[in-house]
């Protein structure tokens, strides 16, 4: 951890409540530097990573393949990486515990038994493994994304669902209180590139078997997880939000 004092957090979340988005990636990037990276997958992170490129200073991006996504996600990734001109750092599953899983329980074990195991492995421990490298990350997760588990998403916390009071990790979450039409809306007047499967009614994206597109006036997590209780619908890379990781 670099030279952070962990106890200020409560006052800079309630400071950066004044603060725009950019504003607060650029806290995050002068504070932490190379060891800090934004966590990448859908459009509110391409608004990170197009602000983190407003800022002319120097950041990291890192991506979780989880082998099931949309063939639209991958182009989508390099589509990204070139327009910016970035590196993406990819993340992928232990193939050991990946091959112990499909082998038992075959491909798509989650209708059954539900989505924590499946993305356990091919989710969390890659996260897991990339976060231990650093001391502070970004997300693009939103207070109205999930009223069940997102609603009181501050701009930076302690993340203890992944890091320690021995091992400290800071989650930074600038566009807490955007919504989706103010995303939307920025993607839009500034050009950023979109995942196409935004025009086929999906909302949130995560992996094929997933996913799904949502109809008119359902909330954009009703794509997700689709089978399960609505109100709890995480993956586990945000399971701060209902419980800490053990």
């Amino acid at each position: 951890m670099s030279a952070f004092d962990l106890s200020t957090i409560p006052k800079l979340a309630t400071e950066f409540e004044d603060l725009s988005a950019k504003h607060i990636i650029e806290h995050g990037l002068k504070q932490f530097g190379d060891s800090l990276a934004i966590s990448f997958s859908g459009a509110e992170d391409v608004v990170l990573i197009d602000l983190a490129s407003r800022s002319g200073l120097p950041f990291r991006v890192f991506t979780l393949d989880t082998g099931r996504l949309h063939p639209q996600t991958y182009r989508y990734l390099e589509v990204v990486r070139k327009h910016y001109a970035i590196d993406i750092e990819v993340c992928t599953p232990d193939s050991a515990a990946l091959t112990a899983l499909t082998t038992q329980k075959g491909m798509f074990s989650f209708y059954a038994d539900g989505h924590q195991e499946c993305c356990g492995i091919r989710k969390v421990g890659p996260l897991r493994e990339k976060l231990a490298t650093l001391d502070a990350w970004i997300t693009g997760q939103r207070a109205d994304q999930s009223p069940g588990t997102r609603a009181d998403v501050p701009f930076i916390q302690q993340d203890n669902g992944f890091g320690s009071d021995a091992n400290p990790l800071v989650k930074y979450n600038p566009l807490s209180q955007w919504t989706s039409a103010r995303v939307w809306g920025y993607i839009r007047e500034n050009k950023v590139p979109y995942n196409e499967l935004h025009e086929q009614g999906f909302v949130s994206l995560g992996c094929e078997p997933c996913t799904r597109p949502v109809l008119p006036n359902q909330h954009e997590r009703e794509g997700r997880w689709w089978w399960e209780e609505a109100t709890q619908k995480e993956c586990g890379l945000h399971s701060i939000n209902i419980e800490p990781i053990e």
